[in-house]
């Protein structure tokens, strides 16, 4: 994997979602992912699970106090600011090999990205789809300078870029980046670099397509 630097992080609600153990499996797959690559991230996480569980042991004894939710936002935040060393980073999986992918993917995707089995998608696209029963974990690799359609979702999209950059409505997205979009929200990235754009997205709701067929997309949900 290239070095990372991540600029875009877990929103807040997605935080407390993971940390609760909530969200949908493919799009915790791809926040653990990022937070693998992240260091702030897990700070915030580790954070979030320690006072998640000093809550709920409240529970058990009274009502948690007015103000607890805001309490706690507030020492995440210190908390990411903070000088505190560095976490573990699940053995540092980036850093063994240009090709190795990020831990939390090996029970999916494997140890590497050399010889996967990718399947054409589109023009200058291929991707693999990992089987998770529910929800769509694909894995995305995108020839430079070309595009995904212009889309919406029914539903939240995650993505996280392992290698290479992409540009959309919503900035541009590198290496270590996650990306979460929901029912709202339209963009059509568009590869930002001179390399392929590796991405894991996460899906947990339908795509459809703007300005294109639906069979556009279709390969993106055919196992």
């Amino acid at each position: 994997m290239q070095a990372v630097n991540p600029r875009h992080h877990l929103g807040e609600a997605t935080l407390l979602s993971y940390a609760a153990g909530a969200l949908p499996a493919a799009l915790a797959i791809v926040a653990t992912t990022h937070s693998s690559m992240c260091m702030a991230c897990r700070r915030q996480l580790r954070m979030a699970e320690r006072i998640g569980g000093g809550l709920i042991a409240l529970q058990h004894e009274a009502a948690p106090p007015a103000g607890a939710r805001e309490a706690m936002l507030a020492r995440l935040d210190a908390c990411a600011s903070s000088a505190a060393p560095a976490l573990g980073s699940f053995e540092d999986a980036a850093a063994v090999g240009p090709d190795t992918l990020p831990v939390p993917l090996h029970p999916y995707f494997g140890r590497s990205l050399a010889g996967l089995p990718w399947r054409w998608m589109a023009a200058g696209m291929q991707g693999i789809r990992a089987g998770i029963g529910e929800g769509t974990l694909l894995m995305l690799r995108v020839a430079p300078g070309e595009g995904i359609p212009m889309h919406g979702h029914h539903g939240s999209e995650f993505t996280c870029v392992l290698q290479g950059a992409y540009d959309d409505e919503f900035g541009r997205f590198s290496a270590g980046d996650l990306a979460e979009l929901g029912t709202d929200d339209r963009h059509r990235p568009v590869m930002a670099s001179d390399m392929p754009c590796i991405c894991i997205v996460g899906l947990d709701g339908d795509l459809h397509c703007e300005g294109c067929s639906p069979q556009a997309l279709q390969p993106l949900f055919v196992a």
